[in-house]
This record gives structure tokens, C-alpha cells and sequence, in this order.
């Protein structure tokens, strides 16, 4: 897919609920696992894109980036969205530790921030989305790097 321009918040928040109607109309007709790779530098738009993402899906209350957490769990009806933030990641061997695996069952989406942080540890991405800047917007690009990625993408 080629780089898209997000003109300010707003915009970032709509891709990302754009994003979610995709993963919504893939989970409708399979039972997987979706693992999203959110790649970018602080402030370029990962919790915002992740937080339309969740509004989307229903999530009403606020979307905070996971940092000292690692993970924020979501539950819906027929499916788990788990926000992962690793940028104070020490060691992947901590993901170990926490049961990492356990998130990445059938019916649950997986939106990862700084995945380069856990080499080694995570599954392979469905889908990886990078953002960057360019002056004052950003620039979105959205890469499948599975079969499952590239069914969403063509849903969008």
C-alpha cells in the first residue's frame, strides 16, 4: 500500500478505525489471531492510531500506551484486543516471564508498539504499520507480511 498522509489527529484516529473494520470483517469469517506492528519513532501516532482503533471496536474509555504496563487487555464479545507497548523492554526474556503466548490465541487481535524491542520472542505480523513524520503530518504505510495481512488490507 502506498504512504499515506495523516494531516493531524483526527486523520490518525480515522485510519485507525478504518483499520479496525478491516479486522473486524476478517474475524467475522475466521478464527485467528491478527498481530499488528506499530513502527515508528516517539510521537508519530501509534497509541493515536490504536486508540481509533479501539473506538471503533466499542471502547469507550481512554486509550493509554501501555509503557510500564507492557500490555493492555480489551475484551469484546467474541474477541480479546491486546495493546502491547515494549519500548522499556530490558530483555525479550521478560515476555517469557509474563506469559507472553497466552495473547496471541485464536479470536484476538494483537496491536504491538516498538516490536524491534522483542526480537526473537513475538510472532510474525500480520500487518506492519509505519508511521513517520513529514513536517508537520505524518505519513502512514501499510505493509501485509502474511496471508492473513493481506486479506485484511484488501477488506479496507
Amino acid at each position: 500500500m502506498k504512504p499515506t498522509i495523516l494531516a493531524n489527529e483526527q486523520e490518525t484516529i480515522a485510519f485507525g478505525k478504518q483499520l479496525a473494520n478491516g479486522c473486524l470483517n476478517y474475524l467475522s469469517m475466521h478464527d485467528s489471531v491478527i498481530v499488528i506492528y506499530l513502527i515508528g519513532d516517539l510521537g508519530a501516532g501509534k497509541t493515536t492510531l490504536s486508540r481509533g482503533f479501539l473506538q471503533q471496536l466499542g471502547h469507550t474509555g481512554a486509550v493509554k500506551s501501555p509503557t510500564y504496563t507492557l500490555v493492555e487487555p480489551y475484551q469484546f464479545a467474541n474477541f480479546s484486543v491486546y495493546h502491547f507497548d515494549l519500548y522499556r523492554l530490558n530483555d525479550p526474556e521478560e515476555l517469557e516471564f509474563m506469559g507472553i503466548r497466552e495473547y496471541f490465541s485464536s479470536r484476538s487481535i494483537c496491536l504491538i508498539e516498538w516490536p524491534e524491542q522483542a526480537q526473537g520472542v513475538l510472532p510474525k505480523a500480520d500487518i506492519e504499520i509505519h508511521l513517520t513524520y513529514l513536517a508537520l503530518e505524518r505519513t502512514v504505510c501499510v505493509k501485509a507480511k502474511s496471508d492473513i495481512g493481506q486479506a485484511i488490507i484488501n477488506l479496507l
